[in-house]
C-alpha cells in the first residue's frame, strides 16, 4: 500500500504584490516529500526557493492550491491552527541565524521550548543534551557575540531541534560560513536525516546539495523534481 506523502503541494501559487507589479514566487508547483527524506532546493536567486521554504514550514500559505502536511490540507487553515500544527513538528535554520543577543546560549535554545507545555525540569534536559550532542555545552553561558559564526549556527540548529520536530527545514545554512564550519553543518544535517527527521534545505552549492538523497530544481516559480 503506498504510503502518503509527508509534505503534498497540489497546483500551490503564490504571487505578491511590489508597487504595480506583481511577481510570482510559487507557480502552480506540485510536490511530495516523504517522511525521513532528505531534499536539497537549489536554483538562482529570485526563484522561489524561500517562499518555497516558508509554505512547507507553514510560516506562510498559498494564494491557491492546496498544502498537504502529514494528511491535513493546511492551506486554508487560520494563523492560530497553523501555529499550533508547527508548533513542536517544525524547526527552522536560517543563514543568519537569528539569534536573540540579550539571551545566553542556553537561554536561545531554551526558547523553542517556552510553550511546549513541558515541565522546567524536562525543558533543562533537553536543552543541556542538546548542547551536548552539537559539542557547545561549553558555551552555554555566553552570548552570541561571544561565538564564531560556526558556533552560532550549532546553537541555531540545537534550537530547531530541541522541540525534537519531525521536519527540520534549512535555508541556505552555510551561508555565512567559512568552508570547514559549512562542512560541519552539513554532516550535522545528514546526521539529522539518518536519526530519522524530514530535512529540506534551499542551498546555492552543488556539492551539498549532492548531500541529499534528491534535488529539487527551481526556475521562476516552478518546481522541476
Amino acid at each position: 500500500m503506498h504510503k502518503p506523502a509527508m509534505l503534498k503541494l497540489v497546483n500551490a501559487s503564490k504571487r505578491f504584490a511590489g508597487g504595480e507589479v506583481m511577481t510570482t514566487a510559487l507557480d502552480d508547483v506540485d510536490l511530495e516529500i516523504q517522511a525521513g527524506e532528505y531534499v536539497a532546493v537549489m536554483g538562482p536567486s529570485g526563484c522561489g526557493k524561500s517562499t518555497l521554504l516558508t509554505i512547507l514550514g507553514m510560516l506562510d500559505s498559498p494564494d491557491r492550491g492546496e498544502y498537504w502536511f502529514d494528511g491535513t490540507n493546511v492551506a486554508a487553515l487560520d494563523e492560530a491552527r497553523l501555529d499550533d500544527l508547527r508548533r513542536g513538528r517544525v524547526g527552522f535554520i536560517f543563514q543568519g541565524f537569528n539569534l536573540i543577543e540579550d539571551l545566553t546560549v542556553e537561554e536561545n535554545v531554551a526558547l523553542a521550548l517556552e510553550y511546549s507545555g513541558l515541565p522546567a525540569a524536562e525543558r533543562r534536559a533537553r536543552v543541556a543534551q542538546m548542547l551536548e550532542k552539537l559539542g557547545i555545552t561549553h558555551r552555554a553561558r555566553h552570548h552570541p557575540s561571544q561565538l564564531s559564526g560556526g558556533q552560532q549556527q550549532r546553537v541555531a540548529i540545537a534550537r530547531a531541534l530541541v522541540t525534537k520536530p519531525q521536519l527540520l527545514l534549512a535555508d541556505e545554512p552555510t551561508g555565512n560560513l567559512d568552508s570547514a564550519h559549512g562542512e560541519e553543518v552539513m554532516q550535522l544535517l545528514q546526521q539529522i536525516n539518518a536519526e530519522g527527521t524530514t530535512v529540506v534545505m534551499v542551498t546555492h552549492s552543488s556539492t551539498h546539495a549532492a548531500r541529499a538523497a534528491r534535488t529539487v530544481s527551481m526556475l521562476d516559480g516552478a518546481v522541476h523534481p
